[in-house]
């Protein structure tokens, strides 16, 4: 008899399940840049204990997505112009090249799950559903990342997100869906063709897209 979904998520160990919803609420910019939160405020919204919110701070903030405050309050950080650049720098340096990696590993029924993935992005982007379009967007880059099976390459990655992720919300909330970020038709075309070429450059032009909007904010003073 197959287990329920209640029972998979009682094999899992409760500090992996609270690392996983913050950090979930961190990637998703439901913690705004800047914002501090108590940790206490954590556990309710968790619903989850002390020790297990405590691993989950100590760990997001050594990956560098939570910033301790003091008070028992943390934040994630604000992303100035310098870190803005660094972070930049690596996903157009890395996220290509997992890509490229990827893309001999890639099936015809894993590129027909990157197309599924890929229309509920285009359905978010049209019904202006932003939570919708970043879960969408972030499935779709790691179902194709995590195909490359480069695990440290992955771990940067995943990191990186953590510290772009929140400022993107923050630049998309306020341009409207109309300006989210898809160049994935590109990739999927290039996934088909087997071009290693063309899926890295489709990759990188679809991360340039959301780079150059915060950048756009940032030099606006709007984030």
């Amino acid at each position: 008899m197959a287990g329920t979904a209640d029972d998979t998520l009682r094999k899992i160990p409760s500090h992996e399940l609270t690392y996983g919803r913050l950090r979930d609420m961190i990637l998703f910019g439901l913690l705004e840049p800047g914002q501090p939160v108590t940790i206490q405020g954590l556990i309710r919204d968790l619903d989850s204990g002390m020790t297990p919110v405590r691993e989950a701070i100590r760990r997001l903030t050594a990956e560098g997505a939570l910033l301790p405050q003091g008070n028992r309050r943390v934040a994630v950080p604000q992303m100035d112009g310098s870190a803005l650049e660094q972070v930049a720098f690596a996903r157009l340096t890395l996220e290509p090249k997992l890509a490229e990696l990827a893309l001999r590993n890639l099936t015809p029924a894993l590129i027909d799950q990157l197309d599924e993935i890929d229309s509920a992005v285009d359905h978010a982007i049209r019904a202006g559903d932003l939570p919708g379009y970043l879960r969408s967007n972030h499935a779709f880059h790691f179902a194709l990342y995590e195909a490359a099976d480069a695990p440290i390459l992955l771990d940067m990655a995943r990191s990186l997100w953590l510290r772009f992720g929140p400022s993107l919300r923050v630049v998309m909330q306020r341009g409207g869906a109309a300006n989210l970020p898809d160049r994935h038709e590109e990739a999927l075309a290039a996934m088909r063709a087997g071009d290693t070429a063309a899926l890295a450059l489709a990759i990188q032009n679809d991360i340039q897209q959301g780079i150059d909007q915060i950048r756009l904010a940032q030099a606006q003073g709007a984030v």
